[in-house]
Formats: C-alpha cells, structure tokens, sequence
C-alpha cells in the first residue's frame, strides 16, 4: 500500500484514494462531500466512460433513432442540428440508456448479441478509464492545483480485473498510485440494494460468463425475443450481488476495507481521513 500507517496517510501532503464497491453503498456520496469541500479532485470512472471511450458509441445511437424520424433524419443529413450526449457526475442516464437491457423489443429492450456487444465495448471502456487514473492524478496537481484525489469506480470494476493475479495489470497500475478502499456491505444492505433496484431497475455491465449464464437459464423458460427487459435484470440483481461480493474481496486484499456503516456516519473531510487511517491500521486482509 502507498500509506503503510496511519500516520503516514495523515501527514501526506497528497493523499489518493480510490473507494471501490457496489453501487449504492457511499461510493459517491463519499467523492462528491470531498469535491465540495475543496481540495479534493474527484475523478469519476463513470464520467470518464461515458464521455471519453463511450461517447461516439453514445452519440451514434441517438442519430440511429433520429435517422428513423423524416423531420430530424432531413436535418441530420444537411447538418443542420447536432445531436450529443449531455453527461455529468449526477447523470449518467445516456450512457444507462445506451447499454440498455436484453428482451422483447417492443417493451425497450435490446437483442441479446447486440446487448453482448455493448456490454464488450463498455468491459473495455472501463478498463481504459482506470488506467488513465494515474495521468488524472498527475493532470489534478500540476494542472489544477489540487492536493488530493478521490477515484469514484463504477460498481463493475470487479468484472474487468483479475485481483487474485498479483501482476494483473490495472490492479497493479492503482495500487501503485492510490490507497484502494473498498466499501463492504452487509446482508442488510444486500436487501435494501436489492429493493432498490425492483423498484428502478437500471442497465448493468455483467462478467460475459455469468450474463451468459444468466441469460440461458432465463430464456429457458422464456423464448428470448418474448423476454421483458426488466423483468430479466430483477432475476438476476440478487444473483449478481453474490458473483460480485468474493471479487471484491479479492479486490480488497490489495487496500484496506471500511464497512457501509462507517461511512454512513462520516460527514466531512476530517471524519474520511480519520475513517482511512483506521482502515489503514487494521490492514489488509492477508493474501
């Protein structure tokens, strides 16, 4: 770890963090406290997804569907509108509404290969925003003039490393550059994640083995073009908080971890420094 004390990470002059996590559990509420209190630059995977490696992916989409439109498909072709993503921190809706959900159409949903191609495009996506975490840091300080740095991860993060691999190459790049904190939930969370999400399911990014997995043993008894999107990602919310809970763990082994509860309680810069200095304390979980 790049604060071998307490201590250490209290006194450092820049401090780097990257909170990592299911979606839900304080990751950004965490980032965003920070950002507002100043300081702190809060770098957000998510954002930089979304309008750096998927925005084209994003903005073609949007014309696919203008394109069907003889108004805005005129316009289109004679330039005369332009049609883009409007992406920030607290909406990531375009980049939701772009990896969509598998089933029936006629009810939003998209066909399953081309549901597996956008789920590729974002597994890559992802992996190129993280390493370029190390060259945020960098832009933060000598660019902006910002101390600290806050790595707010997407929930998938755990899908798109190999954490029990000690040369795993983005693990290893964050590892070398931040504090990795990850953020545990109990099986109370677990519950109210999971009612959350029945009440608004939203579109995810799934390991391409489990979606596989999952989708077979829906469309078992579902013919596929008949499925409802919905309906397929509340089956399988439940299934994929367990699939995720071991990688994170593994995850963790390379930082140190705080629980949901902890950070439920912090309410300023001071009470996140002294949270990470007993996260620090009490060490890692061993390899």
């Amino acid at each position: 770890m790049i604060y071998a004390t307490a201590k250490d990470y209290l006194a450092a002059p820049q401090k780097r963090v990257m909170l990592f996590g299911m979606s839900g559990l304080g990751k950004t509420y965490l980032s965003n406290m920070l950002r507002d209190a100043g300081g702190w630059f809060h770098y957000s995977v998510d954002y930089r997804i979304g309008t750096r490696y998927m925005n084209e992916f994003i903005a073609d989409n949007f014309k696919r569907e203008a394109m069907k439109v003889p108004l805005l498909r005129e316009l289109l072709l004679s330039d005369s509108v332009y049609i883009a993503s409007n992406i920030t921190f607290d909406n990531l809706a375009p980049l939701s509404t772009y990896l969509g959900k598998p089933g029936d159409l006629a009810r939003g949903g998209v066909a399953f290969a081309e549901y597996q191609r956008r789920q590729a495009q974002h597994a890559q996506a992802e992996v190129s925003a993280m390493l370029d975490t190390p060259r945020f840091i960098d832009r933060a300080e000598t660019i902006y003039g910002y101390q600290h740095f806050i790595c707010d991860t997407s929930g998938s993060i755990c899908e798109v490393v190999s954490p029990e691999l000690a040369d795993d190459p983005v693990m290893t790049a964050l590892s070398q550059n931040l504090l990795l904190v990850w953020i545990k939930g109990s099986d109370a969370h677990k519950a109210e994640l999971a009612r959350r999400f029945d009440r608004a399911p939203k579109p995810m990014y799934y390991n391409p083995d489990f979606l596989r997995d999952l989708w077979a043993e829906f469309t078992a008894t579902t013919p596929a073009d008949q499925v409802d999107p919905d309906a397929f990602l509340r089956f399988g919310y439940a299934r994929l908080l367990d699939h995720r809970q071991p990688r994170y763990a593994a995850m963790a082994r390379w930082g140190v971890t705080v629980t949901a509860e902890e950070v439920a309680a912090v309410r300023n810069p001071a009470d996140f420094d002294n949270l990470i200095g007993l996260a620090i304390d009490r060490g890692p979980a061993p390899f």
